[in-house]
């Protein structure tokens, strides 16, 4: 271990940036739908070996001594980019005659961008580098920073933060209810780094000790959460969901010839009967934009709907919600939920808040359509922000909290101020993605929403994964990847919630205080061991 060790903090030029992007673009096998998460055994300690020998010459000031260690984190974060979103492209391809063109920015361009934030976070991690323990305390604390700087910076985009990868199954998702996201990523990177100390002898043992403690807690823990979890009672009993994934090809999905034909398939299958002996549903869920024209152009569809539900159900959809100018202010467009009763009357609706920049708006928009640039999902012309973040009232007593698409991506969301709600209600269109391991990390970071607040998570997706999951994140009812069909499942009860979002705030940070103290100690301990 040692001579592996030493050969790569020696390493220099082509085979320290090999290094660097294939520790990184290996990182990604431990996300979904991978999930082998002994892979960052290997990636951490080689991060961590090429950050020791990643000191610039004395003589260069400090931005040329962490200038090595800023393109070592840069690089490993560009393979853990590059590999863990490669798929984004498939997006532009639908329309590929539009937006082709544009493959090299979503496919290496997103990833050099996200990757200054690892580079970031080395080079903060090198201020106070030691050559034991403290260093690992050191890249922790930072990755754990530099997490939760991605999720709002420039908007935010914390997808696929790396504490996911240490969340490969519910037993193991449990333990983000007390620290959150960001202090699991620290966390995981303190414990899948530990084996670097290995290589260079000082600090292994009380290294090794530490990160076997933290990942029997984490382990422990989850195994004492989902237990308490088992006797929850549900709070509407008579709740019954189904969901309706239609796996509308996303080509297909604006065509006018093809709106008549999507949506009587949405009402074909919202109109199955339930397995034999099983309650009829009393919610059905259709996915985002799954009505396949406005409302306000087509009057007659809350007539068919209305005709399609029975007594007591109701339906809520996704859509795009038409608003005139009026007054002279400019026409807009929602992406939005609506809550439709059995007569066909609108009864609550809910407006995407945090849109996608170049797929659902494009940012500086003036001044980049007159270079000819439009946002991906330009059928409207792209779409408004909502005004407004609260419970969805639903029939039976339920208040949902919505999350539209990538809006379950960050943690911040989850938490409206109107009070906690019954479910978490995620509709989306991964369509986009095509069969890609895109589908399959989104899902993952709905699940922990799910943990995060101990709410039931009813997820529609278009063409999949449509779940619903429990407040542990355990998976009761799904339909996979690019498949029509439905399922009914009763609605999971929800739980106690120990922790708060303030909570899971105050303890990252103190997660953070601590390494950083740990790292400060170890390296006044290295300054007195040299005089």
């Amino acid at each position: 271990m040692e001579r592996i060790a030493e050969s790569i903090m020696l390493s220099w030029g082509v085979k320290r940036i090999v290094l660097a992007f294939l520790a990184g673009a290996l990182a990604v096998l431990a996300l979904p739908p991978f999930n082998f998460f002994a892979v960052l055994f290997i990636s951490f300690p080689v991060l961590v070996w090429l950050l020791d020998g990643a000191s610039g010459s004395a003589e260069a000031g400090l931005l040329g001594r962490l200038r090595p260690a800023f393109w070592t984190g840069w690089w490993f974060g560009f393979g853990y980019f590059v590999a863990g979103l490669w798929w984004l492209g498939n997006a532009l391809l639908v329309e590929a005659d539009s937006f082709a063109w544009a493959l090299p920015l979503a496919i290496l361009g997103l990833p050099a961008v996200l990757a200054l934030f690892y580079g970031a976070a080395t080079a903060v991690a090198r201020v106070l580098w030691s050559d034991g323990l403290g260093r690992i305390a050191a890249l922790s604390a930072a990755f754990g920073l530099g997490e939760w700087l991605r999720s709002f910076v420039l908007t935010g985009f914390p997808w696929n933060a790396i504490g996911y990868a240490a969340m490969p199954a519910p037993l193991m998702m449990q333990s983000v209810e007390l620290v959150g996201i960001f202090g699991m990523s620290a966390l995981t990177v303190f414990v899948f780094s530990a084996p670097a100390l290995v290589g260079t002898s000082r600090g292994a043992v009380p290294g090794i000790l530490v990160a076997l403690l933290l990942f029997s807690a984490h382990v422990g823990y989850g195994w004492f959460a989902l237990s308490r979890l088992d006797g929850s009672q549900p709070v509407a009993p008579d709740a019954v969901i189904r969901i309706v994934q239609p796996n509308i090809d996303q080509s297909a999905k604006w065509d006018a010839a093809e709106r008549e034909r999507i949506f009587s398939q949405m009402l074909e299958l919202s109109a199955l009967p339930p397995r034999e002996g099983q309650p009829r549903a009393s919610h059905i869920v259709w996915p985002e934009t799954a009505l396949p024209f406005l409302l306000t152009e087509n009057p007659g569809a809350l007539s068919r709907i209305a005709d399609m539900l029975q007594v007591g159900q109701t339906l809520i959809t996704g859509a795009v919600r038409f608003e005139d100018g009026a007054g002279g202010a400019p026409e807009r467009y929602y992406n939005t939920i609506y809550v439709i009763d059995d007569e066909g009357q609108i009864i609550g609706s809910a407006d995407k808040l945090h849109l996608v920049p170049f797929g659902e708006y494009l940012p500086f928009e003036a001044s980049l359509r007159k270079l000819g640039l439009a946002p991906v999902a330009d059928t409207f012309g792209g779409f408004s922000t909502g005004d407004r973040r609260g419970l969805l009232a639903l029939p039976g007593g339920l208040g949902a909290v919505p999350l539209i698409c990538y809006e379950a991506i960050f943690p911040d969301l989850s938490e409206v101020p109107d009070g906690r709600g019954s479910l978490l209600l995620n509709v989306t269109n991964d369509a986009w993605y095509g069969r890609t391991p895109g589908p399959y990390q989104h899902l993952r970071q709905a699940q922990v929403r799910a943990v995060e607040t101990r709410l039931p998570l009813v997820r529609a997706a278009n063409s999949g994964i449509s779940i619903v999951a429990d407040a542990g994140g355990r998976i009761v009812g799904s339909l996979p990847l690019g498949e029509a069909g439905v399922f009914d499942v009763a609605l999971p009860p929800s739980a106690q919630q120990f922790w708060s979002i303030s909570y899971r705030r105050f303890n990252f940070g103190l997660i953070i205080v601590i390494m950083v103290l740990t790292a400060l100690i170890a390296r006044n301990g290295k300054r007195l061991r040299l005089d």
